[in-house]
This record gives structure tokens, sequence and C-alpha cells, in this order.
């Protein structure tokens, strides 16, 4: 019985089959993934930076740990800014903590 079912699989395999096949498939994979999935976030990515390098004083912002400010101060040297969080409560952030402006989400969300 083992040797008609052994017989049998090799028979149903195609003889000196190509290997473009699955070569091809699992780049058609990679190329959906790429298109659907990492080139979206390298995009949003790039917005994010974009934005953290064109900061301004007086800008409302939101910090990666959620606290809303406004840009007293920004310290190129060492890549940080300072908050105003409170009337006169200033606090030093670094500057990729930033992801968003308050003005432009608020916006958006009222559409």
């Amino acid at each position: 019985m083992f040797t008609t079912l052994f017989l049998a699989a090799q028979a149903a395999q195609p003889q000196g089959g190509s290997m473009m096949g699955p070569i091809l498939m699992m780049v058609a994979i990679f190329a959906i993934m790429w298109l659907f999935m990492i080139r979206p976030q390298q995009q949003k990515q790039k917005k994010i930076r974009q934005f953290q390098n064109s900061l301004e004083t007086g800008t409302k912002v939101v910090t990666s740990g959620g606290i809303y400010g406004v840009v007293k101060h920004i310290n190129d040297e060492k890549n940080t800014l300072d908050l105003e969080i409170a009337r006169g409560v200033v606090i030093q952030v670094d500057r990729t903590s930033v992801f968003a402006d308050i003005n432009a989400s608020l916006a958006t969300q009222t559409k």
C-alpha cells in the first residue's frame, strides 16, 4: 500500500519542473506587501519628520505622551523644545516626541 501511494505521488509531480512559479509568487507577495503596508508607513513617517522640522514658536502641538502644549522655544543644538503646558508651566521635550499640530487635527475631526 505504501509503495502504491509513493508511486502515485511521484506520478502526480511534473518531472523537471520549473522553479519560476514559486519564485514569481514570492516576488508578487512581497510587492503587494510593499505597496499596501511598507510604502504608506514610510510616507507617514516622512510627513511627521517634515512637520517636526518645520516647527515654529507659537505652534500648538501634541506629544507622543499625550501632552498638549504651545512651543515656546526651539533648541536646535540639543534637538529639544520648550512647551508651555499651562500658564507659567514650561517643560522641555525631545523634538521627535512631537507628532501633531492641534489646529490641523481639530480641523480634520470637525469635517
